[in-house]
């Protein structure tokens, strides 16, 4: 393996503008070799990581977005869903056999960028690192920052590893929060299987970790699903947890969540198909698991109403989209979701939110061995099949527990 020093191809690490350097060095390998980044700040736009190679950042290295939107190039990327034009992101990668590690800085200067984006209005915007159709792909050690969209997004791929990572779209390093910047979630794992994510803590400004397979129409054509998820011993620090959809038309199957801290979320774990996404989530399990939200910066509105939270009203300003519909390929299915061995406790919204669809409800919820306290307990409506064992539940409004159109109830 040759290792391919940026500063050997010009880069300066003094905070000037290195993109064609380092681009250089990436451009020079050949399979099985590695980029490294030395310590020092090195600004770039967007770079275009290729299969077989790894990107090095040593300690104490700092890779810097431009901030010229010139700079990033507009590609056609998977964003919320659809195929859609994107400002490329810091780093781009397509190809097999892809690894970012080491313990530097990746800050995409997202504020600035985010402004000049959507002051453009030419695309949507990007990431921090988007990659996508590959196979084995690694990122592990880095710490990222400051994405002017989602921060990390991997999609059509498989075989991908997330280990002790930091992700921080919500505050900078003195705690500042990032202006300006909305739906900045920290990974977004798209119609992509067989995922581990360890050891990770993010600070999201939306969800933490987001599972997602496509929208609409155009999902169920792609028809690529998100299956065989593992996320173990992460620690959320803010934003909305755990979220399965409502992006999910390709279909999620097999999502694990265990041994995970939760603090000052408004969410656990978010199960969310609205019509029309069509095709199911199914076999979800959080285990495990502990949430202590004691903020109150979101409170319980069409898109966030409990701290476990399992809706197909999503995106409604009612609890139920009021008239059944015929069943048709538009209509989701909800099923096999379990939560097991977890405490949470709220301030903002339900406890525990199950609503499902009246001409679809939810199959088969699980809920075993919860402690969960909130404004308001729990709340279940058009669900069939729901077993409770072992649940200690508090509120600070009265009844406790709502239940309307719940079927097969043990």
């Amino acid at each position: 393996m040759t290792i391919h020093n940026i500063c050997s191809y010009g880069a300066i690490g003094n905070g000037t503008i290195v993109t064609k350097a380092i681009q250089a060095a990436i451009d020079a390998c050949v399979p099985g070799d590695a980029v490294f980044i030395p310590k020092g700040e090195y600004m770039s736009g967007a770079l275009f990581l290729k299969s077989d190679m790894e990107l090095i950042l040593e300690k104490g290295s700092f890779l810097i977005g431009s901030e010229d939107i010139a700079d990033y190039p507009i590609y056609n990327y998977r964003f919320e869903g659809r195929q859609e034009d994107c400002y490329a992101s810091l780093i781009n990668g397509q190809g097999d056999n892809i690894t970012i590690r080491g313990e530097g800085t990746i800050n995409a200067s997202g504020t600035a960028l985010f402004r000049k984006e959507m002051r453009e209005g030419k695309a949507s915007r990007g990431r921090v690192i988007m990659l996508e159709k590959g196979k084995n792909i690694r990122i592990e050690g880095v710490t990222l920052r400051h994405a002017p969209g989602w921060c990390l997004q991997v999609v059509y791929a498989e075989n991908v590893t997330i280990e002790n990572v930091k992700i921080h779209t919500k505050f900078n390093e003195k705690g500042v929060h990032y202006p300006d910047i909305y739906n900045g979630d920290g990974i977004d794992i798209d119609s992509t299987s067989h995922v581990v994510i360890r050891n990770c803590t993010i600070e999201s400004g939306d969800d933490c970790i987001a599972i997602k397979s496509g929208r609409d129409a155009e999902g169920r054509k792609i028809n690529i699903p998100t299956k065989d998820v593992l996320i173990e011993n992460c620690f959320f620090k803010s934003g909305f947890g755990v979220a399965i959809g409502s992006e999910m038309s390709g279909g999620v199957d097999g999502v694990l969540v265990r041994n995970c801290v939760f603090r000052n979320t408004f969410s656990i774990g978010t199960v969310k198909a609205p019509r029309p996404r069509g095709n199911a989530i199914r076999n979800i399990h959080f285990e495990n698991c502990v949430h202590e939200n004691h903020v109150l910066d979101f409170v319980s509105c069409k898109w966030f109403k409990g701290a476990i939270n399992i809706d197909q009203s999503y995106g409604y300003d009612v609890f139920d989209p009021a008239e059944e519909m015929p069943v048709s390929e538009d209509t989701p299915l909800i099923e096999n979701i379990t939560f097991k061995n977890c405490s949470l406790s709220t301030m903002a919204g339900e406890a525990i939110y199950l609503c499902g669809l009246p001409e679809m409800p939810l199959r088969n919820i699980h809920l075993e061995n919860i402690k969960a306290s909130g404004k308001r307990g729990l709340f279940a409506h058009n669900v069939d099949g729901l077993t409770i064992k072992n649940l200690s539940l508090s509120s600070t409004e009265t009844p406790a527990i709502r239940m309307t159109n719940v079927k097969n109830l043990k």
